[in-house]
């Protein structure tokens, strides 16, 4: 599985983003992505995860309410949609996939990740 995120840019506080995350190979549907970030000078962090049937997310707590994860497997695509965003939430996004096809839950970790996509920045000023 090769990933390939999108869709980041600058915004203003309150405004939305959607990211979105592409992936090649035929096990795309079979695995768990998710989506972690990094801010500068932070550790990486997870943001939210979706199992590899799309029927469980898990959020973090600092997301929850605010982002939605979604995948279309038909498409071989995974979203992030980012409503009022915070200058908080400023970090490169960076999408990944369960390394194990058929989990059943959503990871929340990145051990569990094998595959990595290439960062976008999302920049949220005040």
């Amino acid at each position: 599985v090769q990933l390939q995120a999108s869709g980041g840019g600058l915004v203003q506080a309150g405004d939305s983003l959607r990211l979105s995350c592409a992936a090649s190979g035929r096990t795309f549907s079979r695995h768990a992505m998710g989506w972690f970030r990094q801010a500068p000078g932070k550790e990486r962090e997870f943001v939210a995860a979706i199992a590899w049937s799309g029927g469980g997310t898990v959020y973090a707590d600092s997301v929850k309410g605010r982002f939605t994860i979604a995948r279309d497997n038909a498409k071989n695509t995974m979203y992030l949609q980012m409503n009022s965003l915070k200058p908080e939430d400023t970090a490169v996004y960076h999408c990944a996939a369960d390394s194990t096809a058929f989990r059943a839950v959503a990871f929340t970790t990145a051990d569990q990740c094998g595959y990595w996509g290439q960062g976008t920045q999302v920049t949220v000023s005040s």
